[in-house]
């Protein structure tokens, strides 16, 4: 097998010096650029699995060579790993609004610089895997709908096959996402169910619903590129981690994007909208109430129930009842306001539902 490539690029050589023999002595291949228009040069020829990029460079920024790398659909699933000496949370939401994947301090720490290759690079394998895969699972629709035209039971058997064998890759590709979390594969299940529920209490078509149950587990997918150690933080975020963690939505986002797939394109929607207020004070741009795709706001409420009624690092498993109050009432952190009206009332009209549904899909 290939060893994985990196780009490094930093106007000081001491810095290309000392990130290059880290990634030599950990077994990867690497190239360097001394500034912005040398990077985007040897990105298109080198093909790097990452990039590290120094922010501070003569004539082109690194803000401005990775918003670049991120505009172009050959470049924008490469993860890039910031490199700066700046404090502060500005510097940090500049990089994340141009694409950042990950962020490091000047002087480079070795063993950080690692932990965090290796986790991004993880997410770039489940990203090409989850292409290709797609890619093979329509040439084989392809060529089993060929095969098979003018035998229309066998066909329809077939098709049955397929879409179980689609939905289980997709089921288990979720699991590994949530595996970096706490979550189980009951809650990927029971939040499918209720979003199902609730879009069926809107008249949603039989279709609409199926297609929402399954799209709706993986509206966390992009929590599989958010570091382990953030994602189970038992007490309260700093601003910088808040923003990392803000970003599993278009991580997820990025994952999913380009597909003929309904279901996934539906995917999509969910996981970069799931966190979207109905009062515009949710994330990540802060949408405001019909702005919302409905799966997104179906999701919102679906979730925020399983969290509540769920163990999760910084809290305790919540009775039915309340999980109920906070919803309807709310606390400090949540207010009745983040949610449609609409689904307020189906959640009041119908909450034995939810209650029956996370009774009855345990571990």
């Amino acid at each position: 097998m290939a060893p994985q490539k990196a780009l490094i690029v930093d106007d000081e050589e001491k810095n290309l010096k000392l990130i290059g023999v880290i990634m030599k002595n950990n077994g990867y291949e690497f190239a360097t650029a001394k500034n912005g228009a040398e990077a985007l040069a040897t990105v298109s020829a080198f093909r790097p699995d990452i990039i590290f990029l120094d922010v501070m460079m003569p004539e082109m920024d690194g803000f401005e060579v990775c918003r670049r790398i991120k505009e172009d659909p050959c470049t924008q699933n490469i993860p890039v790993v910031m490199i700066t000496a700046l404090d502060g949370k500005d510097s940090k939401i500049k990089g994340l609004e141009a694409g950042a994947s990950d962020f490091l301090a000047k002087p480079v720490d070795s063993t950080e610089l690692m932990v965090r290759t290796k986790n991004l690079l993880r997410v770039k394998e489940f990203e090409d895997f989850l292409k290709h895969h797609n890619e093979l699972l329509e040439a084989e629709v392809a060529k089993r709908t060929g095969q098979l035209k003018f035998a229309l039971q066998e066909l329809s058997r077939s098709q049955n096959e397929l879409k179980e064998g689609y939905l289980d890759t997709i089921f288990r590709l979720t699991i590994v996402a949530e595996h970096k979390d706490e979550e189980t594969a009951s809650h990927i299940r029971r939040v499918g169910h209720y979003c199902a529920h609730i879009a069926k209490e809107l008249g949603w078509d039989k279709d609409q619903l199926e297609t929402l149950q399954y799209a709706a587990p993986m509206h966390d997918i992009g929590k599989i590129g958010i570091p382990t150690d953030i994602l189970l933080k038992p007490t309260k975020f700093t601003p910088e981690e808040y923003a990392l963690m803000k970003t599993h939505t278009t991580i997820g986002a990025r994952i999913l994007q380009g597909s003929r797939s309904g279901l996934l394109q539906m995917a999509e929607r969910i996981a970069v909208t799931h966190h979207e207020r109905w009062d515009g004070t949710g994330y990540p741009r802060g949408l405001k109430g019909e702005e919302i795709p409905m799966e997104g706001r179906i999701m919102n409420l679906a979730d925020l129930y399983d969290s509540l009624r769920s163990r999760r690092p910084y809290k305790p498993a919540y009775d039915y009842v309340k999980a109920f109050r906070i919803i309807v009432d709310g606390n400090e952190r949540t207010r009745p306001q983040h949610f449609d009206p609409r689904l307020i009332e189906i959640f009041k009209d119908t909450h034995k539902k939810f209650e029956e549904i996370f009774d009855s899909c345990q571990d």
